[in-house]
């Protein structure tokens, strides 16, 4: 037997239930606690957890014909098998009452609600965090996975040890708040004031000459936080709606991580305690040292195992034992809690019946399946976003994982669409691969104008992101690729190279020889570095999304060349377009200025290589490169540094001034 059965057995034969108290004894003592420890962790006193505990063991002494107690608990009950007259019990103490008391699974499951699944240790780790001082909470995963619902328990729970709560959810937040970044902060603190039942004194602490980050700062540390006695929960629901507003998040998010760097120095910063929930990536300009979704406990919830579906379906009253039932259903909908339960209910409200679940299943993708009205929500949403909708159409299509650009991942994960293995999405499951693949495929075969507006679209969107000068990729959508190609080889454990190429003394070329002769110069210049890099990697099409090899203009007079590669291979190229580019003889004869190195146009170059690690991020390859640069900046021919790779030897061919060139960290 399971404790869950165990416990089930215990509520349908005790008169007045189990009380939360008696029921996490029971599993605590299955798992091997002391009483000590059970004590702490529900804030009882160690002599009243063990009055209850004597009082369990006696009633399942009596319940069994055995003795039993803490010692020998599981030791006898787990391996025995519930008899058909306990499993008659258990079916008709959860079908007591059934079908007038389903939920129909709609928001976050209510706290006295007996569909909610634990997910433990979740639950406990989430609530031993908010007891921390200081502490940040991050909660992460799609759309109707259940983050409400573990928010919902995690605000009871701090209300049970006498905190202050505040929740805070940014999709009720109008549009207005977010036009500017002081407008925004006045409006949080407003709110967080008016929940605490404080009178807001916005104006009291409010300096537009310190800036609005440093007031509010100043409004929480010497208003709010003093002004309470315990604690202070404070959940952000749904941060997403604020990575819409990049001038806002890259503020705000920063601002919530230096709070949580003030609690190990300011003691009144203790009383805070961040709950962070929400659904994709922040793909923008901040990097791991200001993002607070780093630090503190990070919470991924995943789908559903067999044995949660199996328990679910307990909770609804089915007998769900055996297990084929609950691989049916979850060979169709994966372990996603809400489409889970959705089959349940309906299933639950037909009388449970085997072909009533074969009849759901085989409806499902359809429009007269139960989930039409959401699926349809989620088409919508695709097709108003023709570049979700496009890459979706591949994912749905394709006979295996694929590969796509980061950003619409992302986004497609955040609704629960696909799943994310490195860099390549599956769909999350074969409801969504039936459906969407006949949905966006019918889709695709409209109006053919309407489809050539959407190619040139999609034309411009990939223009967009193109140096109008060089036609190489612009800087930002290099800081894309950037984080594809991380994840890449951070999946793979392989090397990724940075070369950075600057042209030497460019801004004096430009106010000698004028802008013109400047712009040519910028143009030669690039074809040269893609020649060197396509002579290198003769089969990889520069510039695609499929390939490991990335040519961009970084800066004015800056070329970054991206490869996943090792150093040696790196150098190399660099020093093919070192001399390349001298070999194009583009005359710098200026006047007034001696002690060039040469008469001709040079490029300095700076080289960094490193294979990722989860604790590093793709800042450090570019710092690193821009610290080789500048090497080569003051007299090498080539920076180079390497973070933790084994040296190589100095490719052939490469030449050296002196031993600086060569240098790990």
């Amino acid at each position: 037997m399971t404790i869950d059965e165990i416990v089930l057995l215990l509520k349908a034969n005790t008169p007045n239930s189990l009380t939360p108290l008696q029921e996490m004894v029971l599993r605590s003592s299955w798992e091997g606690k002391t009483y000590t420890s059970i004590a702490v962790e529900a804030h009882y006193g160690e002599e009243r957890v063990r009055k209850v505990a004597s009082h369990l063991w006696q009633v399942l002494s009596d319940f069994w014909k055995e003795p039993i107690g803490k010692s020998n608990f599981r030791q006898i009950l787990e391996p025995r098998r519930l008899s058909r007259t306990q499993q008659q019990l258990l079916r008709e103490f959860n079908r007591k009452d059934e079908v007038t008391s389903l939920e129909f699974p709609s928001g976050p499951v209510s706290l006295n609600s007996k569909f909610y699944v634990p997910r433990s240790p979740i639950e406990e780790l989430a609530y031993a965090e908010i007891a921390e001082p200081g502490s940040v909470t991050c909660i992460k995963a799609p759309k109707k996975m259940g983050k409400s619902s573990l928010i919902l328990r995690i605000l009871a729970h701090a209300a049970s040890l006498g905190y202050s709560t505040v929740h805070l959810d940014f999709q009720q937040a109008d549009r207005a708040v977010f036009a500017n970044l002081d407008k925004f902060l006045r409006w949080f603190c407003a709110n967080v004031s008016r929940e605490l039942g404080l009178e807001p004194k916005l104006n009291d602490y409010w300096d537009e000459d310190m800036g609005s980050k440093v007031c509010c700062s100043l409004y929480f540390q010497y208003y709010l936080l003093p002004s309470l006695n315990h604690p202070l929960v404070l959940v952000f629901n749904e941060v997403d709606w604020v990575f819409d507003y990049p001038d806002i998040a890259e503020d705000f998010l920063p601002l919530l991580r230096s709070w949580y760097e003030q609690a190990k120095l300011v003691e009144v910063w203790q009383k805070l305690r961040l709950v962070l929930a929400y659904s994709m990536e922040f793909f923008l300009s901040l990097n791991l040292t200001h993002s607070p979704f780093n630090i503190g406990l990070p919470i991924k919830l995943t789908v559903f195992s067999k044995e949660q579906v199996q328990d679910l379906a307990q909770r609804h009253g089915l007998d769900w034992f055996h297990g084929s039932d609950a691989d049916k259903l979850m060979t169709m909908v994966g372990g996603h809690p809400y489409l889970v339960r959705l089959a349940l209910y309906y299933l639950v409200s037909k009388g449970g019946m085997e072909r009533h679940l074969g009849q759901i299943l085989q409806q499902a993708p359809t429009e007269a399946g139960i989930y039409n009205e959401y699926l349809r929500q989620c088409l919508l949403v695709l097709r108003e976003k023709p570049e979700l909708g496009d890459a979706f159409r591949e994912v749905v299509s394709a006979r295996s994982p694929l590969q796509m650009e980061l950003p619409v991942a992302y986004k497609l994960y955040a609704m629960g669409l696909v799943s994310i293995e490195g860099d390549r999405c599956t769909p999350s499951c074969e409801l969504y691969r039936l459906y969407f693949r006949e949905q966006l495929n019918t889709h695709s075969d409209r109006d053919p104008r309407l489809q050539e507006l959407e190619k040139e679209n999609q034309q411009l969107r990939v223009l967009s992101g193109l140096d109008e000068l060089t036609q190489l990729v612009s800087r930002r959508s290099f800081n894309t690729y950037l984080q594809i190609e991380w994840q890449k080889a951070l999946s793979k454990r392989v090397p990724l190279s940075l070369i950075l190429c600057d042209i030497d003394y460019f801004k004096i070329y430009n106010k000698t020889y004028g802008i013109t002769a400047g712009d040519d110069c910028l143009r030669q210049i690039s074809r040269v570095i893609n020649k060197c890099v396509k002579q290198s990697f003769p089969n990889e099409d520069l510039n695609s999304d499929r390939n490991s090899v990335l040519v961009a203009r970084y800066g004015g007079e800056q070329f970054a060349i991206l490869i996943q590669t090792d150093a040696a291979r790196a150098l190399h190229v660099a020093e093919d377009i070192r001399e390349e580019v001298k070999a194009l003889e583009i005359p710098c004869d200026y006047p007034n200025i001696g002690g060039l190195p040469a008469d001709v146009l040079t490029v300095s170059v700076g080289v960094a290589s490193l294979i990722p690690e989860p604790q590093t991020d793709p800042h450090t390859l570019l710092i690193t490169a821009e610290r080789a640069l500048i090497q080569a900046k003051r007299g090498d021919e080539i920076g180079w540094f390497l973070i933790n790779l084994p040296h190589p030897s100095p490719p052939n061919g490469l030449v050296r001034k002196r031993n600086s060139d060569f240098r790990r960290i």
